[in-house]
């Protein structure tokens, strides 16, 4: 199976080709441009570069949050793009489960984290247990103080990867009692390459859907929505 995967939940733009358990192109920039710039012209570079027509493509991924808004959208809104006008099936892929599989095979408990401002952060909780990954607590937005809580609680050696790790790194330091560590830069954020194998296994599951079916999942509301909320609490 031949997919093309898709992630821009972050600053990170990042495009692959997988086939097989097998990534044939993996293209990611960390770099300050929209990804309404990034995304297309990296995905005709890997299409080009491996010889492989849109055509001949099973299915495509995405990453569907939680994330940036704008990103989500855009990524979303490409892949749904190209799954409508060939006619192909999509595969959604949460950013935690696809973020987690850049450590695939680590016996560590996995806790991947992304900044979600005021100091909290999308967080979920995965272990790999005989080469499959295994969510051991669903994504979540929670601050920085309540993860820190919960690890102590009910963990004892955990591995974080994210840009979480930056905003929530001082605050760990001083306050996490059990055993951790941090990812290496190489590992610690988003690769289509890790979504796209992700996705190859959510296919082995019989979870491919059709384009009408793939959404954002942004797990709260964005700003503008927050402030309208505020204005019409304020004007009752």
């Amino acid at each position: 199976m031949k997919i093309l995967a898709i992630e821009s939940s972050a600053v990170t733009a990042s495009v692959a080709i997988v086939e097989d358990d097998s990534v044939l192109a993996n293209y990611t920039i960390n770099h300050k441009k929209t990804h309404s710039q990034t995304l297309l012209p990296m995905i005709d570079e890997i299409c080009r570069m491996t010889e492989t027509d849109v055509d001949d493509l099973d299915a495509i991924a995405v990453s569907v949050g939680p994330g940036s808004f704008t990103g989500l959208r855009i990524g979303v809104a490409t892949a749904k793009g190209i799954a409508l006008a060939k006619d192909k099936p999509m595969i959604p892929v949460k950013t935690l489960e696809a973020l987690a599989y850049n450590l695939y095979g680590q016996t560590k408990t996995i806790v991947p984290i992304m900044d979600a401002k005021r100091k909290h952060v999308y967080s979920a909780i995965y272990k790999f247990e005989e080469g499959k990954l295994v969510e051991l607590r669903e994504t979540n937005l929670i601050s920085i103080e309540d993860l820190t809580k919960e690890l102590n609680e009910s963990y004892n050696d955990v591995v974080f990867l994210g840009d979480g790790i930056k905003v929530a790194r001082d605050y760990f330091n001083e306050n996490l009692s059990i055993n951790h560590c941090e990812a290496s830069p190489l590992d610690r954020l988003q690769d289509a390459a890790s979504l796209g194998l992700r996705a190859l296994d959510l296919a082995k599951e019989g979870k491919i859907v059709s384009s009408d079916d793939v959404k954002p999942d942004y797990l709260r509301p964005s700003q503008a929505e927050r402030e309208l909320a505020a204005k019409k609490a304020k004007n009752n």
